[in-house]
Order: structure tokens, then sequence, then C-alpha cells
């Protein structure tokens, strides 16, 4: 079910715009009749306690497919570098084969937009446990799926992606600096973390604007994209641990910016080194897999 402001902007007006022409009664109802009245709030605050701070978690109850483009995002500048910093960022693709299936099983004809998916956003605060101070707060998702697209020269936070080495064998991606050293925080590099890794000469390692578009979500283990609820973007003042809407992970936020991008994806090692995953159409004009 899709939500849109427009639509809310429109019902408020009609009711306020017929209001003085209303002349039936107020008059009780019944318990009964109130027991076969369902709905959903359009605003849910939940209370959460966690091991080292408290949370309280605003869900808005509403669901909404998109497609947009960012010329430019810096976030948290500061000490000579930014935490992230993205050129032509997007949220959603236009489809360039009517006969290809995407992410969520669908076909679209060839310009058709293939949205993200957001459903039931969320802003999280976080505080120590005696409320005097705020940790930090998160922007996400209960659910989100769809392909996200850019040109990142620095990354903060946590990229599921799995690589695929020579020999076959998946890795769980790993963020480098230019130095080669693993890191969460500022990494312009990703690659497979072992003894030969060395970015600077493209040994298991490339720079992070090799990944141009990647498709957020789960594995349905059937070529297809599920939705994921690990999806969001933290502002920490310290490291907090964040936890899933459902739960399930607890995800360890750095102080800082702190971007968690679950994907399904699997990358072989050497192409993402050497071809880069290609960029998807983002915009009306197709200007290429390599857009800039």
């Amino acid at each position: 079910m899709q939500h849109h402001a427009y639509g809310y902007a429109a019902l408020i007006t009609l009711c306020l715009g017929f209001a003085p022409l209303a002349q039936a009664e107020l008059e009780p109802i019944s318990e009964s009749a109130m027991g076969d009245v369902t709905g959903q709030a359009f605003m849910e605050i939940e209370n959460i306690s966690g091991a080292s701070h408290e949370f309280t978690r605003m869900t808005l109850g509403m669901d909404v497919e998109t497609r947009v483009n960012i010329d430019d995002a810096r976030i948290g500048e500061i000490n000579g570098g930014s935490d992230f910093s993205a050129s032509h960022i997007a949220l959603g693709h236009i489809s360039r084969d009517a006969s290809a299936v995407q992410h969520d099983g669908n076909t679209y004809a060839v310009g058709e937009v293939v949205p993200f998916e957001a459903v039931q956003p969320y802003i999280e605060l976080a505080e120590d446990h005696d409320k005097t101070q705020l940790s930090g707060f998160r922007i996400g998702f209960q659910q989100a799926r769809g392909s996200v697209s850019s040109l990142t020269s620095s990354f903060s936070g946590n990229i599921g992606l799995k690589l695929t080495d020579s020999a076959g064998t998946e890795h769980d991606a790993t963020l480098f600096n230019a130095t080669s050293s693993a890191t969460d925080y500022r990494a312009t590099h990703i690659g497979i973390n072992d003894d030969t890794t060395d970015c600077s000469a493209g040994v298991n390692c490339a720079p992070m604007s090799h990944l141009q578009s990647v498709i957020v979500g789960t594995d349905n283990g059937d070529t297809t994209t599920g939705f994921t609820d690990d999806f969001f973007i933290g502002f920490q003042r310290e490291g907090v641990e964040w936890n899933s809407p459902d739960g399930a992970n607890v995800i360890n936020a750095g102080k800082g910016v702190f971007i968690n991008l679950p994907t399904n994806m699997k990358v072989d090692m050497n192409t993402l080194i050497n071809q880069g995953v290609s960029r998807l159409q983002t915009h009306r004009v197709d200007m290429g897999t390599k857009l800039f």
C-alpha cells in the first residue's frame, strides 16, 4: 500500500473544506461496533533498552517508491576529510532492457523507472542510560530494497558484499584506506582482506569508485532480492550499538557518520579491479554504464 504526502494534504484539505457543510449529529458508537474497526497509527513510538544506551524509535506508517538523484554529498567534514563523500548519488534506476528480470522479480519496459522501495521510514535516538546526553541518531527503514548508485571517494560504515577470489572462494568484502589497512572509517578502497592485499598495486583491492551501483536487500535464493531492515545512516558522537528493527542483528557504529549498506551482490574480485561494477541508468538520457 502506497501513501503519498500530497494525498494526505488533499484529504485534509477536502475534510476541512467541507466541514462547515456537515449536518449530521455526533452519536456514541457501541463497543461491539468499535471492535470491528481496524487501523494503523501514522506514527509509532518505541522505547528500547540496550546494553549501553536507551533508544527511542519513531516510525512512520507509510510506504514509498521513489527515484532520487543527488549531485554531490559530503557528510562529516572535519579534520581535512569527510566521513562520506560521493557524487552523482541515485536511489532507483531506469530499465535498459525490457526482457531483463530486475531485482524485484519484475520486468520493466525500456525507459521505465525501477523504483527504490522504502517501507516505514524511522528516526531513532540513542541516549546514555542517565538520559543526559544524546549519543547519536539514525535514519532508516523497516524494509528497503532497490538500487543505490554513486561515485564514492570516502565511505564510513559497512557494505554487505561478497567478493570471489581467483580460486572461486567467497569472502565478505572489507573496506580499506589507501595504505591497505582495513577500516570502516573514511575508507577509499574495497577488497578481500588477506596477506596479499595491496590497494596501491590493485591486488585484491579496488577503489570505491569502481563500485558504481549496488542492490540493497537480501538474497531470496532465486536471483531476486528481498527486503532488508538494516539499511540506515547514523550520526554518532560516540560508538553506538544499533539494533535491527526486528531485533535480529546488532550493528556497531563508530563515532561520526556510519552508513550500513546491506546488499545481496556477489562480485568477482578481478572484475571489480579491472572493469568495475557498471552503473545502472539513473538519468532519462542514458549516458552509458560509465556515467561520469
